[in-house]
């Protein structure tokens, strides 16, 4: 377990592997814990870096915005800190948002993008994740957890396949608080990426699964059409968390990508 201190608030991360770095950045309500799988993966080629957001898994808590641009401020930071100087970022759902977010405002830092499953606008998302971004069904849900534990467990075999994600999720809602689970979905709603897709001009590669529930599985004809020269792939089988349902091709479809000569 690592961790650094930023300006606002301590980030913890896992490294894992050696070789050139990569950044893996996790979802919403969401955590490093992950990317475990993809990290051992990529360990004989690469050194990956999988860090929790401000006010997920491990990382501080003790903030006032949650926002899209604090997380990517966030990222920058820790690429400052750690002397990673330029990276390819690989991010599922609203930490591909994030990437792809860095890749515009500071693109010096990144060398390839792979978003999965990321909503590219914030109309996208599920209408349970858009109605979690607004404060009072936010406070319902954190005074009744539980219950909405229980509904997690219900519904997660309609979302993810893999047998793991139950104890995935109810871990990671375990150390979300409400405004890191509130401000960072209403943030993400209000984000739309199409304006500034266009400055990219590193490799991108969008996976969306095609029976995703919880971001529309057609959020890779927004990027393709800003970024006419990102590559996309399309899972059949998978969900939201592709990397779960569909692990062999996805692994070999990121690792293909991130071999690839620039």
């Amino acid at each position: 377990m690592s961790s650094i201190t930023t300006d606002q608030g301590i980030v913890h991360y896992e490294v894992f592997g050696r070789g050139q770095p990569v950044i893996l950045l996790h979802g919403w309500l969401g955590s490093w814990g992950l990317w475990q799988e993809t990290m051992s993966h990529l360990s004989q080629g690469y050194r990956s870096y999988a860090l929790d957001f401000w006010g997920f898994g491990e990382s501080g808590k003790k903030r006032e915005s949650y926002a899209i641009q604090d997380f990517v401020s966030l990222v920058d930071q820790f690429m400052h800190l750690l002397g990673i100087q330029r990276a390819p970022l690989v991010g599922h759902s609203m930490g591909g948002t994030v990437a792809l977010s860095l890749a515009i405002q500071h693109p010096g830092r990144v060398s390839r993008v792979v978003v999965v499953g990321s909503p590219i606008v914030g109309s996208a998302l599920a209408p349970a994740l858009k109605l979690s971004g607004r404060r009072r069904i936010a406070a319902i849900l954190f005074e009744q957890m539980w219950a909405f534990r229980l509904g997690m467990r219900i519904v997660s075999s309609f979302i993810c396949r893999d047998a793991r994600f139950p104890e995935m999720m109810a871990r990671d809602l375990s150390r979300t608080t409400l405004e890191s689970f509130l401000f960072s979905i209403a943030s993400l709603h209000r984000t739309d990426l199409r304006p500034g897709l266009p400055k990219i001009q590193v490799p991108v590669l969008g996976m969306f699964g095609k029976r995703d529930n919880i971001v529309h599985p057609m959020q890779w004809q927004p990027l393709k059409e800003g970024i006419p020269q990102a590559r996309i792939e399309r899972f059949p089988q998978a969900g939201h968390f592709i990397m779960l349902d569909e692990p062999d091709a996805f692994m070999h479809k990121l690792k293909e990508f991130l071999d690839e000569k620039t």
